[in-house]
C-alpha cells in the first residue's frame, strides 16, 4: 500500500471516527429525551383505581356514556390489571344499559374470549343474551335475534345451569320460544289465506313439532286440520283433531275443529303412525 493511499485512509478512519462519536452523542440525547418524554407521559396516566372508581361514579350517576370511557381507558391503559378485567365487563353492562346492544355483546364475548374461566364468565354470557332479547321485534319481522337470543340463553343454560342467571334464561327462554312459534304461524296463516296449504302445513309443523310448550300449538293443531280437510287428507286432518282434543279437550280450536270434520260425515281419529302423534311429546328446552 502506497504512502499516500495510507494517508488518505488515516483521514477516512479519522472523519469516520468523528462522526461516530457525533452520532452516539445524538442518539444518547435522544434516548435521554425519550425516556424524559415517556416519564412525562407516565405521570400523566391516572392511575387504574382512580379510572375505575371515577367510572363507577359515572355509571351511579347515569352518566354512562363517561363511564364506558372511563372503564375504556382502565382496559386500555392498564390492560395487565385486575381492574382491567373488571373493567371490561362492566364496560359490556354499561353499554347495555345505555341500549348500545351490539358494542355491549362485542364487550360481553370478549370477555368470555379473555377470561373463560372466570366465575364472571356467566354474567358476560347473560349479557350477550339480555342484549339480542331487548331486540326482539314485532313477530310480523325478521326474527333473527329472537333465534340469536335463544341460543344465547341457551348457552347460559346449558354451560352455567348453576348459576344465578340460569334461572331467569330459562324463563326467558319460553317467551323466545313463543316468539318463534308466532312468526311461523303468522306466515302459515298468511299461506293458509292464499290456499297455498302445502306451504302452510309446513309452518304449522314447525310449531307442532319444535314449539309444543308454546301457547301457539292449539291453533297450530287447528289450521292443520283445516289445511288437510280442504286438500282431501282426511286421515291427518282426523289424527290433527284427535291429538288436538286429546291435549287441549275444552279448547274453542278442537270444538271448531271437530264441527269441521263433523259437517263432512268425519270424526276425529288418531293414526299414530302419522307424523303430528309422534311430535307431540315430552321435549327437553336445552
Amino acid at each position: 500500500m502506497s504512502k499516500g493511499t495510507s494517508a488518505k485512509l488515516g483521514a477516512t478512519s479519522r472523519r469516520f471516527g468523528s462522526f461516530t462519536r457525533v452520532g452516539s452523542a445524538v442518539a444518547l440525547a435522544l434516548v435521554l429525551s425519550a425516556c424524559a418524554s415517556q416519564k412525562d407521559m407516565d405521570d400523566k396516566i391516572e392511575p387504574a383505581d382512580k379510572l375505575f372508581n371515577e367510572g363507577l361514579v359515572a355509571l351511579e350517576a347515569g352518566k354512562r356514556t363517561e363511564a364506558v370511557k372511563k372503564f375504556d381507558d382502565v382496559d386500555r391503559l392498564h390492560p395487565y390489571s385486575q381492574l382491567s378485567k373488571n373493567a371490561v365487563l362492566l364496560q359490556a353492562y354499561t353499554q347495555y344499559e345505555r341500549g348500545a346492544y351490539t358494542d355491549a355483546i362485542q364487550g360481553a364475548q370478549r370477555f368470555i374470549t379473555l377470561y373463560p374461566s372466570s366465575p364472571d364468565a356467566a354474567y358476560a354470557q347473560y349479557i350477550v343474551a339480555e342484549s339480542y332479547y331487548a331486540q326482539i321485534p314485532d313477530v310480523s319481522r325478521d326474527q333473527a335475534r329472537t333465534a340469536s337470543a335463544l341460543a344465547a340463553y341457551g348457552e347460559v343454560i346449558t354451560k352455567y345451569p348453576s348459576s344465578p342467571y340460569a334461572e331467569d334464561a330459562r324463563k326467558k327462554v319460553l317467551n323466545v320460544r313463543d316468539q318463534l312459534a308466532g312468526k311461523e304461524m303468522d306466515i302459515g296463516r298468511f299461506y293458509l289465506k292464499k290456499g297455498r296449504y302445502l306451504a302452510s302445513i309446513n309452518r304449522f309443523k314447525v310449531v307442532v313439532s319444535q314449539y309444543q310448550t308454546t301457547r301457539h300449538v292449539e291453533e297450530a293443531l287447528a289450521r292443520l286440520v283445516e289445511c288437510y280437510y280442504a286438500m282431501g287428507v282426511i286421515n291427518e286432518a282426523q289424527t290433527a283433531a284427535a291429538v288436538l282434543g286429546h291435549n287441549f279437550p275444552d279448547s274453542q280450536w278442537y270444538k271448531d275443529s271437530y264441527a269441521l270434520l263433523n259437517k263432512g260425515g268425519y270424526e276425529p281419529q288418531e293414526d299414530t303412525a302419522s307424523w303430528i302423534s309422534r311430535s307431540l311429546t315430552n321435549v327437553k328446552l336445552f
